[in-house]
């Protein structure tokens, strides 16, 4: 059997989110007792909540929700590329080590301890550059362990843009702690949402 390693952290209530969004909360419907066979419970919380793919519509007005977005690049062989000495943006540079023969997916670890209760407000992300010339070596989708391939503080999203104008994919929040660079299977399925900008995914890598 395939060795699989979860990349995707843990959600619960003290899992970070960006401030302003929707953080987890989860209650419960129903409980076991003599008259209820059965626990249920209601969640609620933003789509972005810890490993995700964004929509389209997550940054195109005019953008498709994730419910409508082919599932195909979510699933086929990846690249993981260590870049824990970049700067605040990713340049081609700090990837160089890893680019011969690149399958469609990169997904990159910027982080030796990925943040589990705290919101990184100084994340790192990708410089626009890096993902127009990935664009061109074929990636198609690109994936990082901080929560947003642009700075925290951007308003004008110029990575999330260039995503937009390629139509690449993006995963944000992985966690990539206890995986060595090299090359394994993504699977990364999001949710049939049909009219949300984002979807949590249990993303995991498998051996070749």
């Amino acid at each position: 059997m395939k060795k699989i390693w979860d990349i995707s952290p843990p959600i619960d209530a003290n899992s970070p989110v960006f401030p302003g969004d929707t953080s987890f909360q989860l209650n419960w419907t129903a409980e076991i007792s003599p008259q209820c066979p059965v626990n249920v419970s209601a969640i609620t919380l933003s789509p972005h909540v810890g490993s995700h793919a964004d929509a389209p519509l997550h940054y195109d007005p005019c953008g498709v929700a994730i419910g409508q977005v082919d599932l195909q690049t979510f699933i086929g062989p990846c690249r993981v590329i260590h870049a824990m000495g970049a700067g605040s943006l990713i340049t081609m540079q700090d990837l160089k080590h890893k680019l011969q023969h690149l399958p469609e997916r990169i997904l990159v670890r910027t982080y030796a301890k990925f943040p589990e209760q705290a919101f990184d407000s100084q994340l790192k992300g990708f410089a626009p550059q890096t993902l127009t010339a990935l664009a061109d070596l074929g990636v198609k989708l690109v994936g990082i362990d901080s929560a947003s391939i642009d700075p925290a503080d951007s308003k004008t999203l110029d990575s999330h843009q260039i995503i937009r104008q390629r139509n690449m994919r993006v995963l944000e929040n992985l966690q990539l702690d206890h995986i060595e660079e090299g090359d394994y299977e993504l699977i990364a399925l999001p949710l049939k949402l049909m009219s949300a900008d984002a979807s949590p995914v249990r993303a995991i890598l498998r051996e070749l």
